[in-house]
């Protein structure tokens, strides 16, 4: 492909009119083809769908099993504020991504090697142990991409990078989940092979993101291992915190919305929740990711009001009884995921575009890290209101996905300053 193809390509993709750098076209294309990779992956072994039907089909105990979202969701959040230290003390932050990458595909390697040979308890506890090392590997590639990100692409085009490979990602998921429901893959061997695929896709991910043109970075030799200031001296910094903290709950509240569904239906498979939520992805991925190329401030606004009135509309409808209907729920569920998804564009690209360029690593990791301690009380809270039934879980998180959306008014559009672009 010549520099010219790239450029257009590129262009294309971010919707750009001034004619991007060759550098610039070169490592977005690399972005995209790295992000598609890994976000496919996380899709075919999806811990709370996907491994979470491994460890139960291998006989795992149930106490095991539920083990399995919490490690994946803090443990890839919790570590971040002492690895940011390290990124800050390398050159080259690629190269942390890159590890990150490699240490997810042997994990999910690990897993395969679970799946054809162990059982009951045993097989339990080996899929948690290497879920917590790519959790942490997965932590290690949080915390130094959007520095990477917001060194090799410059503002208003991060959105379209991240969102085009979410939607790339989106339709082989898409195609995983119809060869679900097809029952081709209803036995624990293809499943294993699906997560083989993973496993690959982020060996092969770590080795084009290694090929990332990116400039040395000034390293900070005696840079605290943890880094609070931002949470001291910003008050942007703390609104974007309370805005993503409330609006955690369009991750949390799917499994709650398919509580609902007491019919026995489709939408109880595994393969219909696949298909769910890749479709969410597909058909807006993209667009979340453009809409935060212009207001980032914004998508966050709507995503945290429109998942508000899809879980209102869920509790409306489980009240009334207009559950019922085949349709209903999966319909709910689909627009719970689509605001889901312009909370992690909306947050991610916020994030990368606010902090400052010498600070994107403390940010990202500090922010992290004190969501994953809010995801941890957000969920404690959910599980108490379960306990009257998950219309209760749903009406409380539909109250916070709204506090949320208020919150994200008053943070500031972070796409209109001078500070936080491209070097």
């Amino acid at each position: 492909m010549t520099h010219l193809d790239e450029t257009r390509i590129y262009d294309t993709l971010t919707e750009g009119d001034d004619g991007a750098p060759r550098s610039e076209a070169r490592n977005g294309l690399r972005h995209v083809g790295s992000l598609s990779m890994t976000k496919l992956a996380d899709g075919l072994l999806n811990p709370k769908l996907v491994l979470t039907w491994l460890a139960q089909a291998l006989g795992a105990p149930a106490a095991i099993t539920g083990l399995l979202v919490p490690i994946r969701e803090a443990g890839a959040l919790l570590p971040q504020l002492l690895l940011a230290g390290v990124v800050r003390r390398s050159r080259q932050r690629k190269w942390i991504w890159v590890a990150g990458s490699v240490g997810q595909g042997l994990a999910a390697a690990g897993m395969v090697a679970v799946a054809l040979t162990l059982q009951g308890m045993a097989a339990g506890l080996a899929l948690c142990a290497l879920l917590a090392v790519l959790a942490l590997s997965r932590a290690a590639a949080s915390v130094s991409y959007k520095d990477v990100l917001g060194k090799t692409v410059s503002k208003t085009r991060r959105g379209s990078i991240t969102g085009t490979a979410g939607s790339v990602a989106s339709a082989g998921v898409l195609v995983f989940a119809l060869l679900l429901l097809s029952g081709y893959l209803q036995d624990v061997p293809p499943i294993a092979a699906a997560i083989g695929l993973a496993a690959a896709l982020w060996l092969g991910a770590a080795a084009l993101f290694s090929t990332l043109e990116e400039q040395d970075s000034e390293t900070e030799a005696d840079a605290d291992p943890i880094d609070l200031s931002p949470l001291r001296k910003d008050p942007q910094f703390r609104r974007f915190i309370a805005c993503r903290g409330a609006l955690t709950v369009t991750s949390l509240a799917p499994p709650y919305l398919v509580l609902l569904e007491d019919s026995g239906g489709a939408l109880q498979k595994l393969g219909a929740m696949v298909l769910a939520s890749a479709l969410a992805g597909f058909v807006s991925s993209w667009v979340w990711g453009r809409l935060a190329d212009r207001s980032s401030r914004r998508v966050l606004m709507l995503s945290g009001f429109a998942g508000a009135g899809a879980m209102a509309l869920a509790v409306a409808a489980a009240l009334l009884g207009w559950t019922g209907p085949i349709w209903v729920t999966p319909l709910l569920l689909f627009a719970l995921l689509i605001s889901w998804q312009g909370v992690r564009q909306g947050r991610s690209t916020y994030l990368v575009d606010m902090a400052p360029e010498e600070g994107r690593a403390s940010y990202a990791a500090l922010a992290n890290t004190l969501i994953g301690g809010l995801l941890l009380l957000t969920g404690a809270l959910g599980g108490a209101l379960a306990i009257v039934g998950p219309v209760a879980a749903l009406a409380g998180f539909a109250v916070l996905s709204l506090i949320g959306g208020v919150i994200a008014i008053g943070l500031r559009e972070v796409e209109k300053d001078q500070g936080g672009s491209k070097a």
